[in-house]
């Protein structure tokens, strides 16, 4: 059986044009052929300069309130194969990215399926403090993550495959989640994914390592600013899930995260910066090993690794906290998702689909 694809690419400023330029390509590339559509988020300048530039794809803006849930479900309302792929502006795809994603949709059972996400740090490597168990935190895999095909709770968004079937049963992404602008918050696929999973428990969602992304981490995401920024963010997001769908559903994978992967990785850097031998995981920015002091500079990086574990699940606690107090305080209210996002997207009027 053949499985027909459309690939979403959602974009929100020029500053990321090159990127996108080189996403687009990649999309392009793919073997088999794939079809493309190019959502431009509340941006006319960006909006015309991609329309001219793609002329054989289609180029739309955003039907929906700014952020990118409103850009994705413009990008599946202008679809009509049978699945949806997204690859996130700033990422580059294999040639075999979609192939990888599609074949698993052979089996009918399987609704969402994501990708591996490799970081293409600018500078060469990772930071010598930044923990590889917190790839999350720049939109990539991270160690913990399965490394083999298997079943897993929810994707990272920027490499995705979901039927479109499931657009139509249970609604778009939530505008009340999402990233907008530059501000780092999401779980969006996640909220998604716990709406399919809770109206139909037998679906499946797969992590299939094979379909492989490399996703631009810029030196401005390499900070410890943006780092705690980042893990805050995601405890916000985390409690708006939780308050739409309660903690059950919504704080599996992360409790088992939570009690598996990040005391290894303590273990793992106390180990290294005993020994000063390389922090665990990919390859690392350090001095040459010949070079005085190095097992020093070693010790230390493990030892900050490890600091940064502990600081980012705390910023995750604190803005999880922050948030569920915050809508105490001001009565938000709990609003199950399904009622937010019931409908279907629907395309902006006059848009072709294909």
């Amino acid at each position: 059986m053949t499985v027909s694809g459309t690939a979403v690419i959602c974009c929100y400023t020029l500053d990321r044009w090159d990127r996108l330029v080189d996403a687009v390509a990649s999309v392009r590339a793919q073997q088999p052929p794939v079809d493309a559509v190019v959502v431009v988020d509340h941006n006319e300048a960006l909006l015309t300069a991609a329309q001219e530039a793609f002329p054989d794809l289609v180029v739309v803006p955003n039907g929906e309130g700014r952020g990118l849930s409103g850009a994705r479900n413009t990008g599946v309302a202008c679809s009509d194969t049978d699945v949806v792929l997204f690859l996130d502006d700033d990422a580059v795809a294999e040639p075999s990215w979609a192939a990888s994603l599609l074949a698993c949709f052979a089996d009918p059972r399987v609704m969402v399926v994501g990708g591996r996400v490799d970081p293409d740090w600018e500078g060469g490597a990772r930071p010598r403090w930044f923990p590889a168990e917190f790839g999350w935190v720049v939109g990539c895999s991270y160690t913990g993550q399965p490394e083999r095909l298997g079943t897993v709770r929810n994707p990272i968004g920027a490499s995705m495959a979901i039927r479109r079937d499931v657009f139509a049963a249970v609604g778009g992404f939530s505008g009340a989640l999402g990233r907008v602008g530059s501000l780092p918050v999401g779980c969006e696929e996640t909220e998604l994914c716990i709406r399919l999973l809770r109206r139909d428990p037998e679906v499946v969602v797969l992590h299939q390592p094979d379909s492989r992304v490399t996703h631009a981490v810029p030196e401005q995401r390499q900070t410890p600013r943006y780092f705690l920024s980042r893990c805050f963010h995601e405890g916000r997001s985390k409690a708006a899930v939780t308050r739409r769908h309660g903690s059950g559903s919504s704080l599996g994978s992360e409790a088992r995260y939570v009690r598996r992967v990040l005391p290894l990785a303590l273990w793992r850097y106390a180990v290294a910066a005993l020994r000063g031998a390389p922090a665990p995981g990919p390859a690392v920015r350090e001095e040459p090993t010949a070079a005085p002091g190095a097992a020093s500079g070693r010790r230390l990086a493990a030892l900050g690794a490890a600091l940064f574990v502990v600081l980012g699940l705390a910023l995750v606690t604190t803005g999880f906290v922050v948030e569920h107090v915050t809508a105490a305080v001001t009565r938000r209210d709990r609003e199950p998702a399904y009622e937010l996002v019931r409908r279907a997207p629907a395309p902006p009027a006059g848009v072709p689909t294909r």
